[in-house]
């Protein structure tokens, strides 16, 4: 535990380990929908879809390590059980049922969109008394309007591509 971190933070530390948990429970739920949209994947442009899913699997993965950091760091306590995901979760998780590549799309651009009013909230909270975890939101939100960004333009190209055949 980070003595002075968590003291630095004052009466505002469990509130800012709690928002840190949900977005923990958050990226790890987009972790695995990502990889496994990686998996199941089909339909036209699979091949660039696969692979911007892994990379953000990836970025996902890193974003759970460094909030992990910031929660031990302030004295906190991660989510230890996956059940616990479901429950805290702000944007919750969309199952890849139907695998064709628009719907993939379309479900991960709208965790991307979520993620980032996530981000945006933590950064309004600890704007003023906690510019360490304002710096990681700001960090992570960034990394999430990337992907956000990516997902929308392989929608748009795979629109035109349909556009191209009809």
């Amino acid at each position: 535990m980070g003595t002075k971190a968590r003291q630095l933070v004052g009466e505002h530390a469990d509130r800012i380990i709690e928002l840190l948990n949900r977005a923990l429970c958050d990226e790890w739920l987009a972790y695995y929908q990502y990889w496994i949209g990686a998996k199941v994947v089909k339909g036209p442009m699979k091949d660039a879809v696969i692979a911007e899913l892994v990379q953000h699997a990836n970025d996902e993965l890193r974003h759970a390590d460094m909030l992990v950091m910031r929660i031990l760091e302030l004295g906190g306590t991660p989510v230890l059980s996956p059940k616990r995901w479901f429950e805290l979760t702000n944007c919750g998780y969309d199952t890849p049922e139907d695998p064709f590549v628009r719907k993939i799309l379309e479900q991960n651009i709208k965790g991307e969109q979520c993620a980032i009013d996530t981000y945006n909230e933590i950064m309004k909270i600890t704007k003023d008394i906690d510019p360490v975890t304002y710096n990681l939101a700001l960090q992570i939100m960034t990394d999430e309007m990337e992907h956000e960004e990516d997902l929308q333009s392989l929608l748009e190209d795979l629109e035109n591509l349909n556009f191209l055949k009809g």
